[in-house]
């Protein structure tokens, strides 16, 4: 097979859904997923993300476009005969049957001999750490076991691709964290191409090869985590991945790879010039907390303001510090725990500064409405 085709494992060619024959809840989706790939599609309730997983599963049929799987179109091809995998949320075990039962029943339906599903089944519960528990029916198992059995079972009959739909939502945090990690061992162990849907976005950036930010049926941007977090391409990016700090403004000047940007209050912010073009543009400045210098050296940073702090609260190994900067009240600064910083209270008045690299200078803020 050759390195392009390779990479156009799973391939969405302007594929467009509407429900309603007036209304795109997916438009013009152009996404290409490379053979063993993790790729997870990120986004609010009615992003759209959870319809394209459906379109490629065939349990939702494009309005337009066409959806490539290892270079054969299967628009028109039942999802029983697609040979992907699926994870829902509700683990959709058969309550009637044992877990052995479960695991045996896809590779039965494939008509595999008795000896060859013995095999395999055994296989893929020792993989999810469930070869103990063959004999008992899902209603005996704790909710992160009936996901690892879900788990196994998609996986069980060796499918060319697993889709997994929201699988951990119904976990607490604990399990929720412990089967990301399964899941992306199990993945990097096996090199299935897997894609994923969730609006999780901690869970996102530790499980993905990249992430599809989706909003308003659209790609926001795909990047792997570490450019997705520290390179927000929008305004909606940066606010929707990780905790971020917005200031609003229009551009004063532009220098090459910066800009200066007037805040509301009559503030003046160099940046990083992102999306912005023209002198005059409304922009979003996007500044994440854990940047945020408190009272830094005199001219040490090219934006140094005066804050003042309103709350400190302590999560262990940080101490997370909300201030009024720049006409905001609700500006987060991370702080590392330490003693430098244990004679801080609400009510100080103090410098905070950062780098004009760290200030991203973006789109204006786009009201999307209820998620």
């Amino acid at each position: 097979m050759s390195e392009q085709q390779s990479s156009d494992y799973v391939r969405f060619i302007d594929v467009q859904k509407s429900y309603d024959g007036e209304t795109l809840v997916v438009k013009n989706l152009n996404l290409d997923i490379a053979r063993g790939e993790f790729v997870t599609m990120l986004g609010p309730s009615g992003s759209g993300k959870t319809t394209c997983l459906m379109m490629l599963a065939g349990f939702e049929t494009a309005t337009h476009g066409e959806i490539i799987l290892d270079g054969e179109s299967i628009n028109n091809v039942a999802p029983h005969h697609r040979g992907i995998g699926m994870v829902f949320q509700n683990y959709a075990l058969f309550p009637h049957m044992t877990i052995f039962e479960n695991l045996a029943f896809p590779l039965e339906v494939r008509k595999q001999s008795k000896s060859d599903i013995e095999t395999r089944v055994k296989k893929a519960l020792d993989m999810v750490r469930m070869g103990a528990f063959g004999t008992r029916r899902p209603a005996q198992l704790s909710g992160g076991q009936q996901q690892r059995v879900a788990v196994a079972r998609a996986l069980v009959f060796e499918p060319k691709l697993v889709l997994m739909d929201e699988p951990l939502g119904a976990l607490d945090k604990n399990l929720r964290e412990e089967m990301q990690y399964e899941i992306k061992h199990i993945h990097e162990n096996l090199h299935v191409t897997v894609v994923y849907v969730t609006h999780d976005q901690s869970e996102a950036l530790t499980m993905s090869n990249r992430i599809a930010v989706f909003n308003d049926g659209i790609i926001q941007q795909l990047a792997p985590p570490e450019d997705l977090y520290e390179r927000p391409d929008n305004a909606f990016v940066a606010k929707f991945i990780g905790e971020n700090n917005t200031l609003t403004g229009s551009v004063r000047e532009l220098n090459g790879e910066t800009c200066v940007v007037e805040l509301d209050n009559g503030s003046t912010i160099n940046a990083l010039r992102v999306n912005v073009a023209n002198k005059g543009d409304k922009s979003t400045l996007s500044l994440r907390p854990e940047r945020v210098t408190i009272n830094p050296e005199a001219g040490s940073l090219p934006n140094i303001v005066d804050a003042k702090v309103q709350e400190l609260i302590y999560l262990g190994d940080h101490i997370r510090t909300r201030a009024e900067v720049c006409g905001h009240d609700d500006f987060i600064i991370k702080m590392p725990n330490s003693a430098s910083h244990a004679s801080l209270n609400p009510g100080d008045s103090v410098k905070v500064g950062w780098l004009a690299e760290d200030c991203r200078a973006l789109d204006p803020p786009v009201h999307t409405g209820v998620a």
